[in-house]
């Protein structure tokens, strides 16, 4: 099987400047991200999608490929991120390269290690998945959580039923940490809904599950960095 990992970096982000390539703990955001995919040994190309020649020349000075730059209507905040690995495919093709799966790398979850990319892809053999996505451990159970009345009331806020159990004796819950996307190609394109059919979990540690949209993130990875 041939395998491509797809790591989105466009520039110009608003909730944290060049987030992509700030440095944390001395090396660009981006950079955690294009060493897991190499550490796995398991992609023929790490591509960098970016809009930015500055992001495709410190990709590069890391061993990513960046053999075209995403076109403008790709690289706005608004653009969907499959939208993306779409045309990258289709730019591939163009040149005499297609893949069997390709792994969308968010470039935000820079706390995700080679083994946890290992591990998605093991699923996928073991469960002869169409796609894997990453889940972690929510911190705190959603039966603990509702919505609030314009006067905060309380009244109603938590189902008693739900939640006589002891704290342990709860369910797990787990949630989307946007850290490892896993497709078979021929799915992709033949799809709107990943999650549909033949979709499987692959879980994730907490403590790999950090995604970066905010100067808070940043912080709480690089104290996870130096723990």
């Amino acid at each position: 099987m041939r395998n491509i990992a797809i790591i989105p970096a466009r520039s110009g982000s608003k909730g944290l400047k060049d987030k992509n390539i700030k440095l944390l703990n001395g090396k660009p955001l981006m950079a955690y991200t294009i060493e897991a995919a190499q550490k796995s040994n398991l992609f023929d190309e790490v591509f960098v999608s970016t809009d930015s020649e500055e992001y495709a020349r410190i990709a590069r000075s890391f061993g990513a490929s960046v053999p075209f730059l995403r076109n403008k209507d790709l690289s706005s905040d608004t653009a969907s991120s499959w939208d993306v690995v779409k045309d990258s495919l289709s730019n591939y093709k163009k040149v005499g390269k297609e893949f069997d799966t390709v792994a969308l790398l968010q470039p935000t979850s820079p706390l995700r290690k080679s083994d946890d990319i290992i591990n998605a892809y093991d699923k996928m053999k073991i469960e002869n998945a169409n796609a894997i996505v990453s889940v972690c451990e929510v911190d705190h159970s959603p039966l603990w959580c509702n919505t609030l009345p314009g006067n905060s009331s309380l009244k109603d806020f938590i189902n008693q039923d739900l939640i006589k159990k002891p704290r342990q004796g709860l369910e797990t819950y787990y949630r989307i940490n946007g850290a490892i996307y896993i497709v078979k190609t021929d799915y992709l394109i033949s799809t709107e809904n990943i999650y549909g059919n033949n979709c499987y979990a692959t879980i994730m540690p907490k403590e790999n599950s950090v995604d970066i949209d905010d100067l808070v993130d940043f912080r709480i990875a690089e104290a996870l960095m130096l723990s």
